[in-house]
């Protein structure tokens, strides 16, 4: 991420890749904060590793199990030490999900439309299934199911009522669309990302937050106060 080599507050001390040793790493370069976006069958053992080195995780990977989350805020926790866990460091991503929990109880349907590039490795995104869940804890959504389905999956994947959908496409970065019904009305919140600067800003009001205060949080909208 080059915004951490540029930023003055902020003291990048290097990073690693696919097939780093990320132990051998952390005892060279004693960091403060790791900042970790892998794929989730390393990202759990990276941030236990931060963690026991004494380095705050700041985790973007998507597609950590909720045991893995736990396992994670319990090490900080016995370390006295911060720590975020979240599907998406866009600021315009997490003011998105906020708003659309706080329109959910004025409306009867619902569905998210999640659009990511062509390599992305799950689906739905980690954003997706968390805005869908987070939907159907703050309304009542029942999901249509037409009569005749005449290709199988065409109505996407379902969440407490909430169907979601995912879209898969080169040159896409990341967007959500949260389409709200209602008799005679829709209402649409949508986010578009255009480049992977956007996530920046989020990361470093991490960085500087979980420094400042230790803490364990799931979600950056958790560390801003907006959930």
């Amino acid at each position: 991420m080059p915004v951490l080599q540029s930023t003055p507050d902020i003291e990048y001390v290097g990073g690693f890749g696919s097939g780093g040793d990320v132990g051998d790493f952390l005892r060279r370069h004693r960091p403060q904060v790791l900042v970790e976006f892998t794929r989730p069958e390393a990202a759990r053992a990276n941030a236990l590793a931060a963690v026991e080195a004494g380095a705050v995780p700041v985790i973007g990977t998507s597609g950590l199990s909720e045991e893995a989350v736990q396992e994670l805020e319990a090490a900080c926790a016995r370390a006295g030490l911060g720590g975020i866990v979240a599907p998406n460091f866009a600021l315009g991503a997490v003011l998105l999900i906020w708003l659309a929990e706080k329109a959910a109880p004025y409306f009867e349907a619902v569905e998210v439309i999640e659009q990511h590039h062509q390599g992305k490795r799950d689906a739905p995104s980690g954003t997706a299934l968390s805005t869908a869940r987070r939907l159907a804890a703050a309304g009542t959504f029942t999901a249509a199911h037409p009569a005749v389905v005449t290709l199988p999956g065409a109505r996407g994947g379902e969440e407490g009522g909430v169907s979601v959908h995912s879209v898969r496409l080169p040159g896409v970065v990341a967007d959500q669309e949260v389409l709200f019904g209602a008799e005679g009305q829709t209402l649409s919140l949508a986010h578009r990302t255009t480049g992977r600067e956007a996530y920046a800003p989020g990361v470093l009001i991490a960085i500087r937050e979980l420094v400042r205060a230790p803490r364990f949080h799931r979600g950056l909208d958790a560390l801003l106060g907006l959930s």
